[in-house]
C-alpha cells in the first residue's frame, strides 16, 4: 500500500478502518446529559421534550430542520461563567458562536459582555440594547466603515491586529475627536491541540502580532505613541475547542512576560489581560470538558503565579466564552428522508438538512452524537451516517453513529450540541432555507430567528 492510500482502500466513501468509531451505546433511548441541554428528557411515551415541549410538537408547529435552543439552559451557563470569574474578571461572549437579538438581551440581562467581529454583529448587539461600553470589537481586516461605527457607539475596546490596523484605528479616533481603548492581539507560539483550522496561536496563520522577533513589544511602542489610542492591556487567543490548560499556561506566562518587558522599557503596568476563548464542549460522551468554576480557578492562579514571579500586579482578567455557552444549549431537530443500507458496510439516513444548516463536519471533521427522539425504540443498534439532501459527497451530518435498526421515514431525530457556529455559519447552499431558531422555556416555544423563505431568497435576487 502506497504512503498516500486511504486504509479503507479506493473506493469512493467506504467504510472506514475497523475499530473507528466506538461500540454501540447499551441503551440507544438513553440521553447523555453530557451532551444535551440540561432540560431535555425522554417522556413515559418516548417522546424527547425539551423545556416541557415535546418534539413532534415542534416539529408540527415549526417545522424541520429547526434549531431548538433551551434558553433555561443558555442562562444558567452565562451566569455559571459570571459567577465563577467574578467582579474581578470580565466575562466576554463570542457573539461568533450564535448572535440574535434575543441573545443579546439573555446576555445583557445575565451580565455579560459580548465581543463582536463584523459590523453586523454590532449592529445586532447595539439594535438589542447591549451598552456599547461592553463590547469588544475583534477581526483580523476591519474596514474602515466598521472601525468608524464601533468608535462612533463607543464600544469598549477595539482588539488591534496588526501594524497596519494600529495606525487605521489611531487615525479615525482622531478625526472623531475620540481616544479609543485598545488592546493588542499577540500570537504567542503555543500549539493548542485542536483542529488546524480553529488552532489561532502558533505564527503561520492570519490572526495577531507574533511575539516572536519582537514584533509585538514593537506594536506597543507604536500603540503607546499614538495620541488616538489608550492601550489597556494585551490579548491572547490559542485556538478552539480545547480540553488541555496546559496551553493556556504557556500563553500566559508570555504575555505576562510582555507585560514586564513593558513595563520595564515603558514604565507603566498594562491593567488588563485577555486569555480569549476555545473551551470545549461535550460533543459525544467520550469529550469531558472543565466547569467554568475550574477554568477561572486554572487562568486566575496561572496569571497570579506568573505576575508574582515579575514582580507585577495582577491584572485584571477577560475571557471569551461562546461555543462553551451557546453549544450545547440547542440540538437540531431534522426529519427522516430515505435510508439506504449498503450491505457489508453501512446504513445511510439522509435528513431534510445537512451541510447547509451544519458545515462543521464537513469543514472540520467534527463528531457528534445523534437519537431518535420522536420515540423509543428497542430494536438493535445499526451503525448509520447521517447525511444531508445536498448534491455533495461530503454533505455528512454524523460520519459515524448507532440508531435503532427500525428506523424509518418520518421518524425524528436530533443531533444535539449545535448551539455553537451552526447557523452562524449555515448558508443557502442549492438555495436552502436557512432554519428557525426556536427558544423553548417552561412549556412555551417561540421563534428567535424565523425561518427563510423562497420570497427572501428571490428578493435578493435582483435579475
Amino acid at each position: 500500500m502506497s504512503r498516500s492510500a486511504h486504509p479503507a482502500g479506493p473506493r469512493h466513501a467506504d467504510v472506514l478502518p475497523e475499530g473507528h468509531y466506538n461500540a454501540p451505546p447499551t441503551d440507544l433511548n438513553a440521553l447523555d446529559p453530557k451532551v444535551w441541554a440540561q432540560t431535555v428528557t425522554r417522556t413515559e411515551d418516548g417522546v424527547v421534550s425539551v423545556g416541557g415541549v415535546d418534539v413532534k410538537r415542534l416539529a408540527e408547529e415549526f417545522g424541520t430542520p429547526a434549531y431548538v435552543l433551551d434558553e433555561a439552559d443558555f442562562r444558567s451557563r452565562a451566569r455559571a461563567w459570571r459567577s465563577a470569574f467574578g467582579h474581578d474578571a470580565d466575562v466576554f461572549y463570542a457573539g461568533k458562536a450564535f448572535l440574535s437579538r434575543a441573545v443579546v438581551r439573555w446576555l445583557h440581562e445575565e451580565g455579560l459582555n459580548l465581543d463582536v467581529c463584523s459590523g453586523g454583529e454590532l449592529a445586532t448587539a447595539l439594535s438589542a440594547g447591549m451598552p456599547a461600553d461592553r463590547i469588544a470589537f475583534h477581526g483580523n481586516n476591519k474596514s474602515t466603515r466598521e472601525i468608524t461605527e464601533a468608535i462612533e457607539s463607543g464600544v469598549g475596546r477595539i482588539v488591534l491586529d496588526s501594524f497596519q490596523e494600529i495606525v487605521r484605528v489611531a487615525h479615525i479616533a482622531d478625526s472623531l475627536g475620540r481616544r479609543q481603548r485598545v488592546q493588542i492581539r499577540v500570537t504567542v507560539g503555543v500549539e493548542a491541540h485542536t483542529h488546524e483550522f480553529i488552532a489561532t496561536a502558533h505564527e503561520d496563520q492570519k490572526f495577531g502580532i507574533a511575539l516572536a522577533d519582537g514584533q509585538a513589544a514593537e506594536a506597543v511602542r507604536r500603540a503607546l505613541a499614538l495620541d488616538g489610542l489608550e492601550l489597556i492591556g494585551i490579548h491572547s487567543h490559542i485556538g478552539s475547542q480545547i480540553f488541555d490548560m496546559a496551553g493556556f499556561e504557556v500563553a500566559a506566562r508570555r504575555v505576562v512576560a510582555l507585560l514586564a518587558a513593558v513595563r520595564d522599557e515603558h514604565g507603566i503596568e498594562l491593567p488588563e489581560i485577555d486569555l480569549g476563548g476555545g473551551l470545549g464542549i461535550a460533543y459525544t460522551s467520550d469529550d469531558d470538558p472543565c466547569e467554568p468554576h475550574e477554568i477561572a480557578k486554572a487562568l486566575g492562579e496561572i496569571v497570579t503565579r506568573e505576575c508574582d514571579a515579575a514582580g507585577l500586579r495582577t491584572p485584571r482578567i477577560s475571557v471569551e466564552p461562546g461555543r462553551a455557552i451557546a453549544g450545547p444549549t440547542a440540538f437540531t431537530l431534522y426529519e427522516v428522508g430515505t435510508i439506504k443500507e449498503l450491505d457489508g458496510l453501512r446504513t445511510y439516513v439522509s435528513v431534510d438538512g445537512g451541510m447547509s444548516d451544519n458545515i462543521r463536519t464537513a469543514l472540520y471533521d467534527a463528531e457528534y452524537s445523534v437519537s431518535l427522539v420522536s420515540r423509543a425504540s428497542d430494536a438493535e443498534p445499526m451503525l448509520v451516517r447521517v447525511v444531508g439532501k445536498h448534491c455533495e459527497s461530503g454533505d455528512i451530518v454524523v460520519r459515524d453513529a448507532f440508531l435503532p435498526a427500525d428506523l424509518a421515514p418520518g421518524d425524528l431525530i436530533a443531533v444535539p450540541a449545535t448551539g455553537a457556529y451552526c447557523r452562524s455559519m449555515a448558508s443557502n447552499y442549492n438555495h436552502a432555507l436557512r432554519p428557525p431558531v426556536v427558544a423553548v422555556q417552561d412549556g412555551e416555544a417561540r421563534v428567535i430567528v424565523r425561518r427563510e423563505t423562497e420570497e427572501d431568497l428571490l428578493r435578493l435576487d435582483v435579475g
